[in-house]
């Protein structure tokens, strides 16, 4: 084992220091989280209810943050700028490095189909164009920012963070004083159905990807910052993914909830409404997008030693890679956008819960250096067992979903 940790790691692509702000640390943790996953939670919560919602928004919030901050302790006691799939190589060796991996890939592909799906919908719905065209629109300035890297990423983030939010605001206000909420549409609960509830809400905040490029954009100016930017982003996540379905779910009922929310939601409150609420819907996955394919990107470079700075040749490939297949698979709808969702968070979850555990202890034992912070109390070994027994359970009822194995009702 001496060799994994005391030797330098060969041919490691150090790329140049990018900084950003707190806030944008911050808005880029909301940007990945808020995108399909917020599209999809009512239509996928309509069957358990809006408290089975609340708990199990609860629960995945709490253990995907505290996730997060196991990342983000590693990274701090990391002197090299590595990814995801970095660290685990570094502290775990090629399997966890490979396994990681594999978790980044699945659950940022799994967003980006849904993202192109999704958005070539709204688009067209809303132009009057073919849906192939309407995803292609979105998929160009998506691509151009991820181009650029994590400063303009994160630039990016912040502005389109503070309209969506905004619009997500307004539209709750305008559901609340307008039509207003029926109680009976919030107040029944179906507790046998937190189950899949909880394997689409793993999803909508599991965002351990985006920590190790926040470690790299605030090592220089703010490394204090990056676990309040982790609890900062994933408590506005938490708060947003909570007061849409209360509004959409409130108002429309779980018969009348349709598989992307703002289409149904918009149509209730007039025509203004359902144009804002498409281009709320189109912001947060477009938000989403830039955060996943610039992390998804990164941890290519990692993982196959490419160069990221003055080669754009590679920079292309990776770039093609995160771009090519999700837009395939999702123009030509081989998989549907809730279970898109479904499958990536069952999958991608059980690896990130799992991975980030066994990677902080060892890098405790064999980090470069003292970190500016560590997890704490939330590093205890009972939250830990916790995370992945849950994560385990999200994983197993993604398998026994693909096999269609599970009960009536859980689909």
């Amino acid at each position: 084992m001496s060799e994994t940790f005391d030797q330098p790691r060969q041919n490691v692509n150090i790329r140049k220091s990018e900084t950003i702000t707190f806030w944008q640390g911050v808005s880029i943790i909301v940007g990945a989280n808020i995108g399909a996953g917020i599209l999809s939670l009512p239509y996928g919560a309509k069957n358990g209810g809006f408290f089975a919602l609340l708990v199990a928004l609860l629960v995945a919030g709490f253990l995907t943050t505290a996730s997060m901050l196991y990342v983000a302790e590693i990274a701090l006691r990391t002197k090299e700028p590595l990814q995801l799939s970095g660290l685990a190589e570094k502290y775990l060796g090629q399997a966890g490095s490979w396994l990681i991996f594999a978790g980044v890939v699945i659950n940022g592909l799994g967003a980006l189909i849904a993202y192109t799906s999704g958005s070539g919908n709204v688009l067209a719905d809303l132009l009057g164009i073919p849906v192939t065209v309407g995803s292609f629109l979105f998929f160009i300035p998506g691509l151009v920012v991820v181009w650029f890297g994590l400063k303009a990423t994160g630039r990016s983030e912040q502005g389109l963070s503070i309209a969506m939010i905004a619009l997500i605001l307004f539209l709750c206000a305008w559901t609340f004083i307008g039509p207003g909420i029926h109680l009976e549409h919030l107040t029944y609960v179906h507790p046998f159905f937190i189950i899949p509830i909880v394997n689409l809400a793993v999803f909508s905040f599991i965002a351990q990807y985006t920590v190790p490029e926040l470690a790299r954009g605030l090592a220089e100016t703010n490394p204090q910052g990056l676990p309040r930017a982790v609890i900062v982003g994933m408590g506005i996540t938490g708060f947003l993914l909570a007061i849409v379905p209360l509004a959409a779910l409130g108002m429309l009922g779980p018969d009348s909830i349709t598989e992307v929310v703002t289409i149904g939601w918009g149509q209730s409150l007039g025509q203004v409404a359902y144009v804002l609420s498409n281009v709320f819907a189109l912001l947060a996955m477009m938000t989403s997008f830039w955060a996943i394919a610039l992390t998804l990107m990164t941890n290519i470079f990692d993982r196959f030693k490419w160069p990221a700075e003055n080669a754009n040749g590679y920079r292309i490939a990776a770039l093609a890679l995160v771009a090519i297949p999700p837009f395939l698979v999702g123009v030509f709808h081989l998989t549907g956008f809730v279970a898109a969702l479904g499958y990536a968070g069952g999958f991608a979850g059980a690896i990130m819960s799992v991975v980030p555990v066994l990677m902080l202890h060892r890098a405790r034992r064999f980090g470069d250096q003292e970190p500016a912070w560590t997890a704490g109390w939330i590093a205890h070994p009972l939250i830990q067992a916790l995370l992945i027994i849950v994560f385990g359970l999200a994983f197993i009822y993604s398998l026994l979903n693909a096999v269609g194995l599970i009960p009536d009702g859980w689909a």
